[in-house]
This record gives structure tokens, sequence and C-alpha cells, in this order.
């Protein structure tokens, strides 16, 4: 799950470019998204 962070922060990414990336369901890595659309207040899954 780190490797999805480190990898944003690599490419100096935006909270809203990860939102918008293809995340498979259901994994770990759905969760980084999840963070960052609760951090923009869009929540997907309550």
């Amino acid at each position: 799950m780190i490797a999805e962070v480190v990898s944003a922060r690599k490419l100096e990414i935006t909270g809203h470019d990860v939102i918008k990336t293809v995340h498979p369901h259901p994994t770990m890595s759905e969760a980084i998204m999840e963070a960052a659309a609760a951090a923009y207040g869009e929540v997907i899954h309550l």
C-alpha cells in the first residue's frame, strides 16, 4: 500500500489525480483512494 503513496509523491500528483485513478475493488489500495476522496469531501463509501 505504501508504494502507491510513494509513487504519488515522486510524481507530484494531486489528491484529485489519486481519486481519478482506477483502484481495483476490493483491495487495500482502494483505501488510499477513499482517504483522498474523504479529504476533498467526495467519499463514495460510508
